[in-house]
C-alpha cells in the first residue's frame, strides 16, 4: 500500500545531530572505536539529591496526571527561579511547564504563527528552530552572521530582516552551536529597533544560562531592555545546567494571553509533563546548586584544551566560545586543501570513517564550512580525538 503522508512532513527533516550520533552508534555496533564528538547533553550524571527526589516521588505515589501546566510546586520554583537568578517577575498564569524546552518553544511557534508570517532566526542557529517555523505554516528568514562579527546579529542587520509579516524573532545566546553570548550592550541595541516594531515578539532560549564563562555574567534581552517583557518569551529548562537531559522538563514564561493559548495547544498534544520529572526539576531548582559551577568550570577547561588543539591544525579557525559545550571552528582551510574533500558535510563523513571521530557539520546550523565539536565528554576521549583529529588532516 502506498501511504500518502501530510505534506507538512516534507517541510522538515531528521535532526542532523541525531542523525550523526545514530551513525557513530552503528558503526560502534560494527566494532568500529567510534569516538563521538556530536552529542548535545552534559556526560555528567544526575545530580544525586534530584534522583532522590524523583525516588521519593514514586514510592509516595505521585505517578498520576498532574496539571496540563505543571505541578503548581513546580511553577512555583519556576517563579522563584526567574526572581533570584534572572530579576523578572512573572505570575502563575504566565507559566507554562512543557516536556523539555524544544516542546516550549513548539507550543510557542504553534501557538503564535500563521500561514506567511515570518520568523527571524540568526545563523548559525540550532537546527530545529527553521523546521518548527515550517511547521506551524511560516517561513524562516535566516541572518547570516561570522567569525568577523562573533556570530552576533547587528542592529543594522535586524532591521533589514524585518518586514510587514514578521511576527517572532528567536534569540539563543549562549548559543548552541557557536556559544556566543550577547553582552547587555548588544541586545539593548538590538532592543533600541524592536522598539520600532511592537507587534514582533521575541523568543529568548536561555537554556545554556549556566554554562556561561564571559566574565559579564547572563543577560537576556529582557534585563537589557525591561520595556519588552510583555513581548517576550523567557524559553528555559533543567536539561543542560542539571544534567537532565532525558528527564524532558522545560518551561516558558510570557504574557498570560499567549501562555494559556501554549497551554490549550499542550493539552491537545502532550498534556502534562511526567509528573515523576516534575517532582525532580522541582528539587533541581529549589535544592543545592553548587554543581552548576563546579560543571562550568570543567566545561570551560575543556573548551580551552579543544581550542588550542583545532587552532593548530591548518586551515582551522577556532573561536573562544563564552559558554556552552561547544566549540564552532571555521573549517574551510582544510576542505579548501584536502583532495576529495568539497564540502564540510564530505569532510564529516571523512572524519568519521578515516579518523573514528564524529562531529556535525555547519550546514546542519546554517554555516557551510564550519563544524560543531561538543566537549561535552571526558577529557580523556577529547584527548584521543584531538590526536586522531590531528593525524587525519596533516
Amino acid at each position: 500500500m502506498d501511504i500518502k503522508l501530510a505534506q507538512r512532513v516534507g517541510l522538515v527533516k531528521p535532526s542532523p545531530t541525531l542523525s550523526v550520533s545514530a551513525k557513530a552508534a552503528a558503526l560502534r555496533a560494527e566494532g568500529r572505536d567510534i569516538l563521538s564528538l556530536a552529542a548535545g547533553e552534559p556526560d555528567f550524571d544526575t545530580p544525586d539529591n534530584v534522583k532522590a527526589a524523583a525516588r521519593r516521588a514514586i514510592d509516595e505515589g505521585q505517578t498520576k496526571y498532574t496539571a496540563v501546566d505543571g505541578l503548581p510546586a513546580l511553577k512555583q520554583a519556576v517563579i522563584d527561579k526567574f526572581r533570584r537568578e534572572n530579576d523578572l517577575e512573572y505570575q502563575n498564569n504566565e507559566i507554562l511547564v512543557s516536556c523539555g524546552a524544544k516542546h516550549s518553544i513548539y507550543n510557542l511557534m504553534q501557538a503564535l504563527l500563521n500561514p506567511g508570517d515570518e520568523v527571524i532566526i540568526p545563523a548559525p542557529y540550532w537546527v530545529s528552530y527553521p523546521d518548527m517555523a515550517r511547521l506551524a505554516g511560516a517561513e524562516p528568514v535566516i541572518i547570516k552572521t561570522g567569525l568577523e562579527q562573533g556570530f552576533r546579529i547587528t542592529p543594522e542587520q535586524l532591521r533589514g530582516a524585518i518586514s510587514d509579516r514578521t511576527r517572532l524573532l528567536i534569540l539563543n545566546s549562549p548559543s548552541n552551536p557557536t556559544g556566543a553570548c550577547y553582552s547587555r550592550e548588544e541586545l539593548a541595541a538590538l532592543g533600541e529597533v524592536l522598539e520600532e516594531t511592537p507587534d514582533l515578539l521575541i523568543a529568548s532560549d536561555d537554556i545554556y544560562e549556566h554554562i556561561l564563562w564571559n566574565g559579564e555574567g547572563f543577560v537576556n534581552i529582557v534585563n537589557a531592555r525591561p520595556s519588552l517583557k510583555e513581548r517576550t518569551i523567557v524559553i528555559n529548562g533543567v536539561s543542560k545546567a542539571y544534567a537532565m537531559t532525558g528527564w524532558r522538563i522545560g518551561y516558558a514564561a510570557g504574557p498570560a494571553r499567549l501562555i494559556g493559548a501554549m497551554k490549550t495547544i499542550q493539552s491537545q498534544s502532550t498534556s502534562n509533563p511526567t509528573s515523576i520529572a516534575q517532582y525532580a526539576a522541582i528539587e533541581a531548582l529549589n535544592g543545592d546548586q553548587s554543581m552548576i559551577p563546579e560543571q562550568c568550570a570543567v566545561f570551560r577547561q575543556r573548551h580551552d584544551f579543544v581550542r588550542e588543539q583545532m587552532n593548530r591544525i591548518e586551515g582551522v579557525t577556532c573561536p573562544a566560545s563564552d559558554g556552552t559545550f561547544y566549540s564552532f571552528p571555521n573549517m574551510q582551510g582544510v576542505i579548501d586543501r584536502m583532495e576529495g574533500i568539497g564540502n564540510d558535510i564530505e569532510l564529516a563523513e571523512y572524519l568519521l570513517e578515516q579518523a573514528e571521530v564524529a562531529m556535525v557539520p555547519g550546514s546542519a546550523f546554517g554555516a557551510p564550512g564550519y563544524m560543531r565539536l561538543s566537549f561535552a565528554t571526558s577529557m580523556e576521549v577529547l584527548e584521543q580525538a584531538m590526536e586522531r583529529l590531528h593525524k587525519a588532516l596533516v
